[in-house]
């Protein structure tokens, strides 16, 4: 946050949670900042609905639980905050202590379905940061832009990544659950 006189104020952790549970809106926190996160578009909504109803269903009777963005993930290595569109955890959500809320440090599985204002950043710095998750196998990216679906996936040996564009698919190997490019996109107006 920027204060008045157009200077950075740096905030602690503490600082950051307790401004989150007063406010009406979600913020993320990184290195002392703390950002607003902008409201998601109908389109953004429904597509996080339908990639997270597949990998719900994917999961079947496995110890496994999909969250919408309403649980904050906390990222230790890069000491990140914030509210994926989905994510799946498997066993125990493993809580992050200095968070008094439930935040989770244990995803297998982390969406984000991009927007005009955040498609660099989910792409780019989240993507970099999300890698550091000890527990993260799959990261998978939603296009506003067009019919594409993005899976980076960790293997034995670093990340690789998988696309899917209209007419296509792709998998989330972690849940054995395959994503139809274009039953994602259904009554999308985006071509």
């Amino acid at each position: 946050m920027v204060s008045p006189g157009g200077r950075h104020h740096r905030y602690t952790y503490a600082q950051y949670v307790a401004l989150e549970r007063e406010s009406s809106t979600k913020h993320e926190f990184f290195d002392g900042e703390i950002y607003a996160m902008a409201g998601g578009s109908e389109e953004h909504s429904a597509l996080a609905v339908r990639v997270l109803a597949a990998l719900d269903a994917a999961i079947g009777d496995r110890d496994c639980r999909a969250h919408d963005s309403d649980l904050r993930v906390y990222v230790e290595a890069v000491g990140l905050a914030t509210f994926p569109d989905g994510s799946v955890i498997c066993g125990p959500l493993q809580q992050h202590p200095p968070s008094p809320d439930a935040t989770a440090v244990n995803p297998v599985v982390l969406l984000e379905v991009t927007s005009d204002s955040s498609e660099e950043y989910d792409t780019g710095a989240k993507l970099d940061a999300y890698r550091t998750i000890p527990t993260l196998r799959e990261y998978v990216v939603v296009s506003h832009r067009e019919r594409r679906i993005t899976v980076h996936r960790r293997d034995g040996e670093g990340w690789t990544m998988r696309v899917g564009i209209a007419g296509g698919r792709v998998t989330v190997e972690a849940l054995g659950c395959e994503l139809v490019v274009d039953a994602i996109y259904r009554n999308s107006a985006i071509a």
